[in-house]
């Protein structure tokens, strides 16, 4: 289990003028609406979840399992993720890649 812990991050932001909500309150409220019982996100989003763990609480909303894995970097050392457009797991398997080269692909 996680906890909500304040002192990890001060005050959030859950709405701004020129969004009609934060990442903090999209994904928590998506999350809880599509029934997400497991979620997976790199290890620097670890305070984050503390936010919509407070989130779940505040809003009687479920609270799924989460897990943090280690950063994966490609081989410009930069992080593996969408937000990097990096290739998704989909397009590798595609691509005729098997689950074992793409842990060695990621150095797992």
């Amino acid at each position: 289990m996680i906890a909500a812990d304040p002192a990890l991050w001060g005050d959030v932001i859950l709405s701004r003028s020129d969004a009609p909500s934060s990442y903090h309150l999209s994904v928590t409220v998506d999350d809880a609406l599509q029934g997400v019982t497991n979620v997976v996100r790199g290890r620097d989003l670890y305070a984050a979840t503390s936010v919509h763990r407070l989130l779940q609480e505040l809003l009687g909303l479920p609270q799924p399992v989460y897990h943090h894995h280690r950063l994966l970097f490609g081989p410009d050392w930069k992080k593996l993720s969408k937000s990097e457009g990096s290739t998704g797991l989909a397009a590798l398997r595609d691509d005729g890649l098997r689950p074992l080269d793409i842990r060695r692909l990621t150095g797992l």
